[in-house]
């Protein structure tokens, strides 16, 4: 069972991945080696990734389309306008300051997906505010990855209508039917575990003051409307009146989520979105070049990774070491759907975390969850709920995810938050533990 293909192949994948090789490399030596020991050429082994980018090819498109959208948004103000709106209210309460972050979070995955474009706006110019305040800035960190993370597990719309749009293709590519409708109740238990996490970490973990210095940011990111640290003051009050563009905005955001709702296409609300915007002259026709770099750079990273993962589950279903892995590994794991629970949270976790992406890593884990969970015995809920709750548990403390990298963007701009020891471990400890029993709890009971 060791030297099975499938278990040789992650294994390197995850080695290279904790490695900090690029996960693109990792992707395509981890396809080769799968390839080669299963007897395939080089070329034909290249050909089956190369044919099975298609898989993802929607999904890779819709980033881009919402990536171009965060940057109109982001370019707007219209975000930092919000919590203009919402900073005064929340001033001397801590906990509602960190709930409200979380909260404003989560409308950044669905409701008005910009995904991270929003953290180096806003959160630079409110850094004096909260070292006023006395927040430890690990419980903000917190906050805002469970609003990067929880609601596209959990809501079908905008960044999470992706991902469980992959998990509903990528089982019915394994063999494994379920309707989309039924994910978000998979993935309730496992969003819930995160919650608590998230409550631990504010009225807990983080809850007492943590002294920083006001020092002038470094900004280095279009953090619209400050000064230094004069800005985050200076935020409160400035800027109150609404201007064509804003609403403009609005109007494309509006439209964004009805077309998700009608046609249930990110694609099209997102495209949606974009014309409406260029039509009413919320931006020049003459900017699209520059709005589409700036799209493909904030997300096509994410983009082709999910392409090369792709094509990489194609390359280990090809090889048909998939069946005897699961041969092998139902006969280690016998009746228990326990430990069969147990073991698959764990390969989640550790292909995850290397690799960083929940979106890119569902693909190759399906490959191998599903007929190991229909072996097994698990329903089509509990599979679903493995495979989600797997692909999500290494995106939170894991240093080369979007859900860290972002929420250190914005708080390190004066240089007072560590990626790794203020970003990454209090967001693993807090979010992929909870996730682990989670996805357990939620495999064995539905």
């Amino acid at each position: 069972m060791l030297l099975n293909p499938v278990v040789v192949s992650v294994v390197v994948l995850a080695a290279l991945s904790l490695a900090r090789v690029n996960v693109i490399v990792a992707l395509l030596i981890a396809a080769l080696v799968a390839g080669l020991m299963s007897g395939l050429s080089i070329e034909d082994t290249m050909s089956t990734l190369v044919g099975g980018l298609g898989g993802q090819g929607e999904t890779a498109l819709s980033y881009i389309l919402l990536g171009i959208l965060s940057v109109m948004v982001a370019r707007s103000g219209i975000t930092e306008k919000l919590i203009r709106w919402i900073l005064p209210r929340i001033q001397g309460k801590r906990a509602m300051a960190l709930f409200g972050i979380a909260g404003l979070a989560c409308f950044s995955q669905n409701l008005v997906p910009v995904h991270i474009a929003f953290i180096p706006i806003l959160i630079p110019p409110l850094l004096t505010v909260f070292n006023r305040m006395k927040i430890d800035r690990r419980a903000v960190a917190t906050a805002l990855t469970f609003g990067l993370k929880a609601p596209y597990m959990l809501i079908p719309l905008g960044f999470g209508l992706i991902f469980q749009n992959i998990i509903l293709g990528e089982m019915a590519a394994h063999g494994m039917e379920i309707e989309l409708a039924q994910i978000p109740l998979a993935m309730a238990i496992p969003v819930a575990a995160m919650l608590v996490g998230l409550v631990i970490s504010i009225l807990v973990t983080y809850r007492r003051p943590r002294e920083y210095r006001d020092a002038a940011p470094n900004l280095g990111v279009a953090a619209v409307g400050t000064d230094g640290a004069a800005g985050a003051s200076g935020a409160v009050g400035a800027g109150t009146g609404w201007t064509r563009q804003h609403i403009v905005v609005l109007i494309a955001l509006a439209v964004t989520l009805v077309l998700q709702l009608v046609f249930g296409s990110l694609v099209i609300a997102a495209l949606g979105g974009v014309l409406i915007i260029f039509l009413f002259r919320g931006e020049r026709w003459r900017a699209s070049d520059e709005l589409a770099h700036g799209g493909v750079t904030m997300m096509g990273t994410i983009a082709f990774i999910m392409l090369v993962a792709s094509g990489y589950a194609s390359v280990l279903t090809e090889t048909g070491a998939v069946d005897s892995l699961v041969a092998s590994a139902t006969g280690w794991i016998g009746d228990s759907q326990l430990v069969a629970a147990m073991v698959m949270m764990t390969v989640g976790l550790l292909v995850t975390i290397g690799i960083g992406s929940s979106f890119g890593t569902i693909p190759i884990l399906a490959a191998i969850f599903v007929p190991l969970c229909a072996a097994v015995g698990f329903t089509p809920l509990a599979t679903a709920a493995l495979v989600g709750a797997a692909g999500a548990i290494g995106d939170a403390g894991s240093p080369a995810s979007d859900s860290t990298l972002g929420p250190t963007s914005g708080l390190n701009v004066d240089g007072q938050h560590h990626h790794i020891w203020d970003t990454c471990v209090p967001t693993f400890v807090h979010f992929n533990i909870p996730l682990f029993f989670g996805g357990i709890i939620a495999a064995m009971v539905l």
